[in-house]
């Protein structure tokens, strides 16, 4: 059985065919009479609404359930929800705070499991992002996208997108909010880091989870605020995108998240369209 876990499960190939089932004029009805279970430990605005829209655009039913009404692992395991949930629905989409849940879920191959985010990735924001730039840049390969501030599920996600997509990565934070892997360039210098850059990208200083942490990461990422002098720096042909919610003044200023080279709005609709592409995909290679 096919799951949707992280990005980096995809091969080149099924990425560019799940980018295509996303731009196709017509929506078939992949999901007649069926439901979508749809998990969610963590609140969110984007990805809720453009998971439930795209299973209705496929013709299912999305079923919204809140953790108060499972009790992971203490009314019931993750185990014997997954199995319930398998009665009911064709896929099983769930934003978690472990990694490990979706796992889990998915090691019992008794539904399709897609990772809708987990403290370890958010690989439905990288499909977005990159029919985002692929839509602005035409071409995707040999571009560079420069990710500015927190080194985070986001950023962890976009940098193996970004290595799908044969695009140069780069990251510039203060030490110890990094990584480092292959085709990865770590910069110190933010300003070092977009200059010629084709997409300048940017998200939160604390993440879900980490808003404890708030004040001693607005210290430590002061010199990273994406402004209008750093957005020059790429220069004038380069976009903007911010996964949302943005925490404005912090990592990028107003008068960029509103600005000319801005794409964020489109990045958000571009949710939509890529889930009901994965969506169509995951139904395709699930196929008996």
């Amino acid at each position: 059985m096919r799951h949707f876990l992280d990005i980096d499960e995809l091969t080149t190939e099924e990425l560019e065919h799940i980018l295509a089932l996303s731009t196709q004029p017509e929506t078939p009805s992949l999901l007649d009479g069926k439901g979508v279970a749809l998990l969610f430990e963590k609140p969110s605005a984007r990805t809720r609404n453009a998971m439930e829209m795209a299973v209705v655009q496929l013709g299912g039913h999305p079923v919204y359930i809140r953790p108060d009404e499972l009790g992971l692992d203490m009314r019931e395991t993750v185990e014997d929800v997954t199995r319930t949930f398998a009665c009911y629905h064709e896929i099983l989409g769930a934003r978690v705070h472990a990694h490990s849940t979706v796992e889990r879920m998915a090691a019992l191959d008794v539904i399709p499991v897609v990772n809708l985010l987990s403290e370890k990735s958010h690989p439905m924001q990288a499909l977005g992002d990159l029919l985002t730039m692929r839509g602005e840049l035409s071409v995707l390969e040999d571009r560079t996208i420069t990710f500015i501030g927190d080194a985070n599920n986001v950023a962890l996600s976009l940098a193996k997108a970004a290595g799908l997509a044969g695009m140069k990565f780069r990251l510039a934070g203060p030490p110890g909010y990094t990584f480092s892997g292959e085709q990865i360039e770590i910069f110190r210098s933010p300003f070092e880091a977009v200059a010629d850059a084709d997409v300048v990208y940017t998200d939160t200083w604390a993440s879900m989870g980490r808003e404890n942490e708030a004040e001693t990461r607005r210290e430590a990422f002061q010199e990273f605020r994406v402004d209008a002098n750093m957005m020059s720096a790429a220069g004038e042909k380069a976009i903007f995108l911010h996964c949302l919610p943005a925490k404005r003044g912090n990592e990028a200023t107003d008068e960029v998240l509103d600005g000319p080279q801005s794409r964020v709005w489109l990045q958000a609709e571009n949710r939509m369209h890529t889930a009901r592409g994965l969506l169509a995909w995951i139904i395709e290679e699930n196929k008996e």
